[in-house]
């Protein structure tokens, strides 16, 4: 009968199941089989290694039934790939149609097929940085916005600046220093922002449209040099449109000279560095100060210049005055220490002569009591058996046996009897 099930031939575990699927895939795209495969990114994920969903080019995340292919690249593999696409300004982002090398693997326990990556098309993926950059500039340009913020008239006295940058950096040092050196009172209204990386577009679109609403006399975007890939997110949409439609003039020092971003493109002035942007931003005060403030102040410095002279003179007339009386107040002092240290050591002479003498009259007066000068009377030292002086009859008894030192020597004694005085 049709409807009864066959007998089979063999039975396979899953194991053995994956590992005859395994073999058959490999067989045709393993890594001795590796192929060609062109899609759209949907998402990527980058954590040492680098994780691609490839869909598709043209697809929806709507279309349930679009293929994806879950590829990845592993970190030795990765990290060459990534610092080339870097140098040509390239990074990884959905939206971009790329082509894969590598081959197919199979992961049994997650029942998961995926695409090991071996190399990028790096030209493709130019073409299609390129391709979407000139369609953006197109849109731009349709809807009047490469022109927009450059119709904003700049404050003649542009002080209050508003800045968006990366505390720190190279570019946000050099900006900073030129107008902080210059000489004249800026004051720079920081919003940090990140300026490469996928993060870095959002934070920019908010730190314009947070400066826009301060109040500030211009707004200021720098970033110093760096790869295109650094670059990429002063190509982004959402910042071009920011500064377009910002109601405070934008302007930007960007890279390194011939850098070229969509949003030097979009702003009212292009700096080509970021020290170049500064020093042109001191450069417009500069020149309202010569015309308003410098000529008016040559005026003032003719006049007082006579008295600055005679103040000069003054103050070199007392500075010679205090040289005089300070170099005649040391000599003084020499003096006076030389007095003093002849008069120390006369003293100290003195002092040392007296103590001398003194030194040989407290010998003569020890002499005079020294025991030995005794002995040599014919007085003669008893002491008893634990070398004490025998001082009196109680410090005896009858039969003891005594030391008696004389003048020559000394020789012991029996007490035979005591007879009291």
């Amino acid at each position: 009968m049709d409807d009864e099930v066959r007998e089979p031939d063999e039975v396979l575990e899953v194991g053995a199941f994956y590992q005859l699927l395994t073999a058959q895939l490999e067989s045709a795209f393993g890594r001795r089989h590796p192929h060609w495969v062109r899609g759209e990114i949907a998402k990527v994920y980058e954590k040492g290694h680098v994780y691609v969903d490839l869909v598709d080019a043209g697809s929806t995340s709507s279309d349930t039934k679009r293929p994806v292919l879950n590829a990845h690249c592993w970190a030795t593999q990765w990290a060459p790939l990534k610092k080339k696409l870097a140098a040509d300004g390239v990074t990884l982002s959905a939206g971009l149609i790329v082509n894969f090398y590598g081959y197919v693997d199979v992961y049994a326990p997650q029942g998961k097929i995926g695409f090991t990556i071996t190399q990028i098309d790096v030209q493709g993926l130019l073409g299609d940085v390129a391709r979407r950059r000139a369609e953006l500039i197109a849109r731009l340009t349709a809807e009047g916005l490469l022109e927009a913020n450059k119709q904003i008239a700049v404050s003649p006295v542009p002080l209050r600046v508003g800045l968006v940058a990366s505390p720190g950096t190279e570019g946000y040092s050099d900006f900073t220093g030129q107008l902080l050196h210059s000489g004249y009172g800026f004051q720079i209204i920081l919003v940090k922002s990140a300026v490469q990386g996928d993060a870095a577009p959002a934070q920019i679109v908010a730190a314009i449209e947070t400066l826009d609403q301060y109040g500030v006399d211009i707004i200021c975007v720098v970033r110093g040099g760096g790869s295109k890939g650094d670059l990429a997110c002063f190509d982004d949409e959402r910042v071009a449109r920011a500064i377009a439609e910002s109601s405070t003039p934008v302007f930007t020092g960007i890279g390194h000279t011939g850098d070229e971003s969509i949003a030097d493109l979009v702003a009212h002035t292009r700096a080509i560095t970021p020290t170049k942007l500064g020093e042109e931003i001191a450069a417009i005060v500069e020149g309202w100060h010569a015309r308003h403030v410098r000529v008016p102040a040559q005026r003032v410095l003719d006049a007082t210049a006579e008295i600055l002279d005679e103040a000069t003179e003054y103050a070199a007339e007392r500075r010679r005055t205090m040289i005089f009386a300070v170099r005649d107040r040391l000599r003084a002092e020499q003096r006076h220490l030389a007095s003093t240290r002849s008069g120390l050591w006369v003293h100290s002479r003195h002092l040392l002569t007296s103590s001398a003498q003194m030194l040989a009259s407290h010998r003569a007066l020890l002499s005079a009591y020294d025991p030995k000068r005794r002995l040599a009377q014919g007085w003669s030292i008893v002491t008893n058996r634990e070398g004490q002086v025998v001082k009196s009859l109680d410090d005896v008894a009858a039969g003891d046996t005594v030391s008696v030192l004389v003048s020559d020597g000394s020789f012991e004694s029996t007490v035979n009897e005591k007879t009291g005085v």
